[in-house]
C-alpha cells in the first residue's frame, strides 16, 4: 500500500473510532465505507475493513449486516489477493458484493497521487 493511501486509511479508521465513541453511527458508518474503498485492493486492509463492519453490525444488532460481513470476510481478502475486487464498492451488506461503484473524488485522487 502506498504511503499516502496508508495514511488516509488510518486517518479514516481514527475518524471512525472518534464518531463511534460519540455514538454518531451514521457518520461512523460513512467512514467505514471509506476505509473499505481505500483498502479493498489490499488483502489485510480489506479484511480488516470487513472485520470492523462486522463488529459495527453486531453492535447495532443488524443481522443483515452481520451475515453479509461474515460472507465478505470469507472471500474479501482472497479477492484482493487475486486483484478481483469491484472498484469503489463500499463494502456494506446494503450493496451487492460485486457491484462496481463510483469512487468519491477525494479518494480517487489518492489513487492517482505519486
Amino acid at each position: 500500500m502506498k504511503k499516502n493511501l496508508k495514511y488516509a486509511y488510518y486517518k479514516e479508521i481514527s475518524r471512525y473510532k472518534e464518531l463511534l465513541a460519540k455514538e454518531d453511527y451514521p457518520n461512523a458508518w460513512h467512514h467505514l465505507e471509506r476505509i473499505h474503498i481505500i483498502g479493498q485492493s489490499y488483502p489485510i486492509e480489506h479484511t480488516y475493513s470487513h472485520w470492523l463492519m462486522l463488529k459495527f453490525g453486531l453492535m447495532q444488532k443488524n443481522s443483515k449486516e452481520v451475515f453479509g460481513q461474515i460472507i465478505r470476510l470469507l472471500v474479501g481478502g482472497w479477492k484482493s489477493f487475486i486483484n478481483h475486487v469491484p472498484i469503489g464498492n463500499t463494502g456494506g451488506a446494503n450493496v451487492p458484493p460485486l457491484k462496481r461503484m463510483i469512487i468519491p473524488e477525494n479518494i480517487n485522487a489518492l489513487f492517482h497521487t505519486k
